[in-house]
């Protein structure tokens, strides 16, 4: 593969100053349309691609946000994902995504990419594996270069900076009082991600609803969803349970196929409540009533939030909460 032309060679070429095509590539009314047209020609034709780097030293401006987000298989950061990057674009931003994949090293090492300048600001939602030991010393790089950062979803109050969450206690606290209005007494929660700030902020909104109402909680904390079937059928068999509210999607929809695997009938017998509103929840068998957390909207609210910081518009920083929504379906029985 040749070597890339740059402005240099372009000039050359055409017998004029690299002022003179640089001007011309970014449509600078000072040359005239038959230059500009005879050099975007040129350029085209050798397929020049801009120097980022060089343009971003000149600007002192990247124009490109950097994304952590700690899994993609899950449907509610692909759908925050999908708002980032929306939002981005219409700002006149791009992105960069590195995956953590729920590990704290390259979590680490994602803040060690994007700290060399090749971005103006970070969005990110917390590895599992960084609520569970509590170190945040790699955060601390971020803000040691004056990088802005905005965390979203799972975020930690030990590290100053803008937070973009869901209101995780008060949309569990709805849906168990949603579940009490329906007629369910006897209302389970199964929770995947006890680890988690958002499982543990779901769990907190359960248990208090239940206390209001003055019901005893029975909370089931699963290993993973590999063994929900296994630990949700011995609970069911010993149990006594009208209704099933999961901390996550994935795990509402296997709460719900355990149900119906051991007998009972969705919703007379059993109702279940997810979190996320998302393609499994909407075409389960029978559809799933979920908490929904509005992940688009997250995603755009980060980076809003994000841009805000870097453009110097604010100076203290803030914590945005998005509301939930209980999506009534068929997995719930109507409110009596």
């Amino acid at each position: 593969m040749g070597a890339k032309i740059t402005l240099k060679d372009l000039a050359k070429i055409l017998n004029v100053s690299v002022s003179t095509v640089s001007k011309a590539l970014n449509d600078n009314p000072e040359i005239s349309v038959e230059t500009r047209t005879k050099i975007k020609e040129l350029a085209e034709s050798y397929r020049y691609v801009p120097n980022n780097i060089a343009q971003s030293l000149k600007s002192k401006s990247t124009k490109t946000i950097g994304v952590v987000i700690p899994a993609i298989l899950l449907e509610f950061f692909c759908k925050v994902l999908y708002g980032i990057e929306k939002e981005a674009t219409a700002r006149g931003y791009k992105i960069i995504i590195c995956l953590s994949n729920e590990l704290q090293q390259k979590e680490s090492e994602s803040i060690d990419t994007f700290i060399n300048g090749s971005v103006d600001g970070i969005i990110l939602s917390l590895a599992e594996e960084t609520q569970k030991t509590k170190n945040y010393s790699h955060f601390y790089k971020s803000m040691n270069y004056h990088l802005p950062m905005v965390m979203f979803d799972r975020v930690s109050d030990e590290i100053q900076c803008d937070k973009v969450t869901v209101d995780d206690f008060h949309g569990a606290h709805k849906a168990t009082k949603f579940l009490y209005e329906t007629g369910c007494r006897n209302i389970v929660f199964v929770n995947p991600i006890p680890t988690i700030s958002v499982g543990q902020e779901r769990e907190s909104g359960y248990l208090e609803a239940l206390e209001e109402l003055q019901i005893s909680p029975m909370i089931l904390n699963v290993e993973n969803y590999s063994t929900i079937e296994r630990e949700l059928s011995e609970f069911l068999s010993t149990n006594k349970v009208d209704a099933i509210l999961a901390a996550d999607e994935y795990s509402a929809v296997l709460a719900l196929n355990v149900a119906r695997l051991n007998g009972y009938k969705i919703p007379d017998e059993i109702s279940v409540i997810g979190f996320t509103n998302g393609l499994m929840a909407e075409h389960s068998i029978p559809s799933l009533t979920v908490v929904s957390q509005h992940a688009e909207q997250i995603g755009r609210e980060s980076v809003k939030a994000l841009l805000d910081r870097i453009q110097g518009q604010t100076t203290e920083t803030a914590h945005h909460v998005v509301e939930t929504t209980i999506i009534h379906r068929n997995s719930t029985k109507k409110l009596v």
